[in-house]
């Protein structure tokens, strides 16, 4: 008797990777394997790694070509990508050509009818959560500094319409780019507003250069910034700059499923970690539900997971999925962290 054919499964890479994607991948196998153990899937899985630096220091050309390679070698889903710019992209071609992807960004705009979106941060709740903590702190005249991009207008959009109801009042707001070196000149000039606090917003390279201008200016004042501050997990040198910022995360110490993950893989225990450990189970479960194991059948089988305990979050996320419900976390998914002596502490609240 033959054995049956694998699954292949495609996995889109639109930020470079330090190696190439396997610590990512074996966090999906990790996700996966929970699955299996029960014996519900009948086959392996495969994958295919695709790397495309789209936006935005890549191009909208590189990402498709990207895409295009995984859809032609005949993915049955994809996951990816990762950054709110490029899901924008992607978002329409996977509805054109019936491709279920699950991208891992902040904005829900990125969905779609073969979108699926497991929310490592969001561009539309965390500017809720960042102006509901500013306002506990008594920081009611805060300045901006946002990404001129897709990802940090919308971060700033919705940091405006979150202030009334929390009684805040804007200082003023600045723009910068989102591969900005040096921006100075922009903390400088908010600087003559006399905000009381600081909100940065972007995707994150532009943060080093925020951090490196505070302290050429000696201008010490409370930090608030949305999950940008996740590349601290890649980038250790940039987390003194940013100490005692607040910013928002994805990973709880109170969450069960993390602890657990602590004690079996340390390493992997991270964001990005817990992230990929959960679509692994989303594919998986997604898979199992299928009642055809076609592209179409897959995405049916997305919208009949729920209620999935989370790996990030809070204790008590879940995992779901619905019909027009293409976000997976459901709960208290954004927590708020701040990076102290290299490492990054959850903020009591």
């Amino acid at each position: 008797m033959y054995p049956p054919a694998a699954i292949r499964i495609g996995l889109l890479f639109d930020f470079p990777q330090g190696n190439g994607g396997a610590d990512f991948e074996a966090s999906l196998r990790r996700g996966i394997a929970e699955v299996a153990a029960g014996g519900r899937l009948d086959r392996d899985l495969e994958f295919l790694r695709v790397e495309a630096t789209g936006l935005p220091i890549g191009s909208e050309h590189a990402l498709v070509g990207g895409f295009r390679e995984l859809e032609t070698a005949g993915c049955l889903a994809v996951v990816g990508p990762s950054i709110s710019d490029n899901g924008l992209v992607i978002a329409p071609l996977a509805d054109a050509v019936g491709l279920s992807c699950i991208n891992y960004t902040g904005g829900e705009r990125t969905r779609g009818h073969y979108g699926f979106h497991y929310q490592v941060g969001s561009l539309e709740e965390e500017p809720v959560v960042l102006a509901q903590r500013l306002a506990s702190r008594g920081l009611l005249r805060p300045a901006v500094v946002f990404d001129r991009s897709p990802v940090g207008r919308r971060y700033a959009e919705c940091f405006e319409a979150s202030t009334g109801s929390v009684g805040l009042e804007l200082a003023g707001t600045a723009s910068v780019s989102p591969v900005a070196q040096d921006v100075k000149a922009v903390i400088e000039r908010l600087r003559t507003l006399e905000p009381d606090a600081l909100v940065y917003l972007g995707l994150g390279v532009s943060s080093r250069p925020v951090a490196l201008a505070l302290a050429d200016l000696g201008w010490d004042i409370p930090v608030v910034a949305n999950s940008a501050l996740l590349f601290g997990y890649l980038r250790s040198e940039w987390r003194d700059g940013w100490a005692r910022w607040e910013y928002v995360d994805v990973v709880a110490d109170d969450n069960q499923r993390r602890q657990q993950l602590l004690a079996d893989a340390p390493a992997a225990a991270g964001p990005m970690g817990c992230a990929a450990l959960d679509m692994g189970r989303l594919l998986a479960e997604a898979i199992v539900r299928a009642d055809h194991l076609t592209r179409a059948g897959i995405r049916d089988g997305f919208e009949r997971v729920k209620r999935l305990p989370a790996t990030c979050g809070y204790e008590g996320t879940s995992l779901t999925f619905g019909h027009q419900d293409h976000g997976a976390l459901h709960g208290d998914y954004l927590v708020l962290r701040t990076w102290a002596d290299g490492r990054s502490e959850q903020v009591p609240i």
